[in-house]
């Protein structure tokens, strides 16, 4: 079967607010002055899959910022969803649309994600893509760094080549539960990285989520997307289909994997300058450690702070402590509550 990529481009990112906003989500940003995150996840796909199977998937206020982005992706791979319903509707519309296309194996990704060695990334779709081929539903399982509690995991079980079933995923743990996790060496991240034919998706659509079973058939039957899409299951892949079937496999991941998930998470994958990393037209420290700096353009003097993030926009200057960027979007509430509509 040939290989279709699905790009999941309809988050915002809010986390990354002041620079993401509504009409520029987080994938449509350059975050280390080069290409957008974005234009590198259908990149990193060239070798594997061609423009012309590339699906990406957004929103309607961020069609627009998105098409921009990918001037070599055929307009009619731009699937636009109506709203918001997670993704088990886009796992399952994704999967009709390849069906439409004569059949193939869906390569599942978001679009905002970072991958430092992009050979071995492919080489793993590829050894998850001869899984599916067999007829199961395909995780990539991230070998984890640390003890996260911000994914989810998954426990693997016996290995029969290069994927082991999964026995079960576990949800954002509590810090004691990740400790003994990462300590055990068995477990992975869960990174919403999938692989499936299109076939077995849809079967899996049809044995639990009827709903969406049904939706699917209005459309194959010439209805219309807009009229149809309230009656998808609005709900995610994982607590819609995965938790509840019996014939998922994972593939181990190790290829340099950050979802770039918050403005701390972007100083990991950025070269440490002494005085911390970022972009800048140029910037002077003295005593400073640690910070991350995001203002394109501009001299950035820095005298005497640690653990600082600095992000300059035109409109919209935000200063806080490493340790309280994980509330960036409760900022960002207050914010929308003060000046609607203005900065979001």
């Amino acid at each position: 079967m040939p290989l279709y990529a699905v790009v999941l481009a309809g988050g915002r990112g809010t986390r990354f607010w002041p620079l993401s906003r509504r009409v520029r989500p987080k994938q449509c940003l350059s975050l280390d002055g080069g290409p957008t995150l974005i234009q590198r996840t259908v990149a990193r796909l060239a070798p594997l899959v061609p423009p012309e199977r590339v699906l990406v998937v957004t929103g309607p206020d961020m069609v627009d910022a998105v098409r921009a982005q990918l001037p070599g992706i055929p307009e009619e791979n731009l699937l636009v969803e109506p709203a918001p319903r997670n993704t088990a509707p886009v796992v399952a519309w994704t999967a009709l649309e390849v069906e439409r296309r004569g059949g193939g194996t869906l390569l599942v990704l978001p679009s905002d994600h970072a991958v430092a060695d992009e050979a071995r990334f492919r080489d793993t779709l590829a050894e998850a893509a001869a899984v599916a081929a067999t007829g199961g539903l395909v995780t990539l399982g991230i070998v984890p760094t640390r003890a996260e509690t911000g994914f989810g995991w998954i426990e693997p079980g016996a290995y029969e080549g290069t994927s082991a079933p999964v026995v079960r995923f576990v949800e954002k743990p509590p810090q004691a539960v990740a400790d003994a996790l990462f300590a055990g060496g068995r477990h992975l991240w869960n990174a919403g990285m999938f692989v499936w034919r299109h076939d077995v998706v849809l079967d899996a659509v049809a044995r639990h989520l009827p709903r969406t079973a049904e939706a699917l058939a209005a459309l194959r039957a010439g209805a219309g997307l807009a009229e149809t899409w309230t009656r998808f299951d609005a709900t995610s892949v994982d607590y819609g289909i995965l938790e509840h079937h019996d014939a998922i496999r994972v593939v181990p991941a190790d290829f340099g994997w950050s979802d770039v998930g918050s403005w701390p998470a972007l100083a990991e994958v950025l070269p440490d300058r002494g005085w911390g990393s970022g972009v800048a037209e140029a910037v002077v420290a003295e005593g400073a450690g640690a910070n991350l700096v995001h203002a394109p353009g501009k001299l950035v003097a820095l005298l005497n702070v640690k653990e600082l993030i600095v992000v300059d926009t035109p409109d919209v200057l935000l200063v806080t402590r490493r340790e309280d960027a994980q509330s960036v979007k409760n900022l960002l509430d207050a914010v929308e509550r003060a000046y609607p509509g203005r900065y979001s």
